[in-house]
């Protein structure tokens, strides 16, 4: 890893950071499906397009997991992350349907040190992802607890 780890103090409010663009095929959608959301709507094609959704469509959850891969691959992978503590809002705006294709981003909303943990910096964050035609079809707002580079009281600096 060339870049360095990303602490607390690089989150501050307004910066965001780019997903990487994902496909999602009818193979991953329906695997998905078989797992965790076995509802017709998300296991063939002409249960999906009798559905309002309009054809073979992806779980929200599967929407979700997706969401969760590109926050990985945009900043997790490379930040001191202590994890979440839960998330505020989650909401899927429009079917992913097969073969769209996602995108989108997240924002930092705000950033605080913890007043139990001094070591540990909270972030909110806001992730949006759209489809090839720009349009959202997922929102979520969350919370990521964050090592500190430096705080009184912490045993040592990480970097």
């Amino acid at each position: 890893m060339t870049d360095a780890l990303l602490t607390f103090e690089d989150f501050s409010p307004g910066r965001r950071f780019d997903f990487a663009r994902r496909t999602l095929t009818a193979d991953e959608i329906v695997a998905f499906a078989r797992e965790f959301d076995p509802q017709p709507m998300h296991l063939d094609e002409q249960a999906g397009r009798a559905s309002i959704l309009g054809g073979l469509a992806a779980s929200g959850w599967h929407t979700s997991a997706v969401m969760m891969r590109m926050l990985y691959e945009a900043y997790i992978r490379r930040a001191a992350s202590e994890g979440s503590p839960g998330v505020d809002l989650m909401e899927w705006k429009r079917a992913v349907l097969a073969g769209d294709t996602l995108s989108g981003h997240c924002s930092v909303l705000e950033a605080r040190v913890s007043r139990s943990r001094p070591e540990i910096g909270i972030v909110r964050f806001r992730a949006e992802v759209t489809n090839q035609r720009g349009e959202l079809v997922a929102v979520c707002e969350f919370a990521n607890m964050m090592r500190r580079r430096t705080a009184e009281g912490a045993g040592h600096a990480h970097g």
